[in-house]
């Protein structure tokens, strides 16, 4: 399943997408996120998964745009936690 954290505004989309198939809750994405965007816990949208995988904090969803904006200064740069996925479970949508 793709578990979509963020929102849309009128200037965009600002999504975080992680496939949670894909997700093996390694941490890799959690360790390199300067901002502490990411955590790893139980899948929240599938609550009968006993799997740990990575989620966008609750803290964090509303404001990613501003929050990721460091690691994202234009678009042939790669975030770090999309670098540091193994598993390319991870998905910026800007």
């Amino acid at each position: 399943m793709k578990a979509n954290y963020g929102y849309k505004d009128g200037s965009g989309d600002y999504f975080i997408t992680i496939d949670t198939e894909k997700c093996n809750g390694c941490g890799k994405c959690v360790e390199v996120c300067p901002y502490g965007v990411m955590a790893v816990g139980e899948d929240e949208n599938d609550p009968l998964s006993d799997r740990e995988v990575a989620f966008v904090t609750e803290k964090e969803r509303k404001k990613i745009k501003y929050t990721c904006a460091p690691c994202k200064p234009n678009k042939d740069t790669v975030p770090p936690c999309i670098k540091a996925c193994q598993m390319e479970a991870i998905i910026h949508s800007w």
